[in-house]
């Protein structure tokens, strides 16, 4: 069995669904020389799909029960394919 680690979050901040937009309000560039900051995890509220992008661009799909918490960092979540709601992006201070 795996023991579980709890973190204690010090920011945390609605997420907007977008293809585009990080959670910084910037649009990702290959080429950008400064990368957004990652979250440190996602809060899932609601049950579904959640698609998550990296700070390199790539994609990834996760499937969650409402009240998920996802130990993943992301500067993004595509609203192309996700269907989960109430997604809170979790920063550590």
């Amino acid at each position: 069995m795996t023991a579980q680690v709890q973190q204690n979050y010090n920011i945390w901040k609605a997420i907007t669904k977008s293809d585009t937009v990080n959670f910084d309000g910037s649009t990702y560039s290959a080429t950008a020389s400064v990368k957004p900051e990652p979250c440190d995890a996602i809060w899932v509220g609601g049950a579904g799909i959640v698609v998550a992008v990296q700070q390199d661009g790539q994609t990834a799909q996760f499937t969650c029960a409402a009240g998920t918490l996802l130990p993943i960092t992301a500067i993004r979540v595509n609203s192309t394919t996700t269907t989960a709601t109430l997604l809170v992006a979790m920063y550590l201070l």
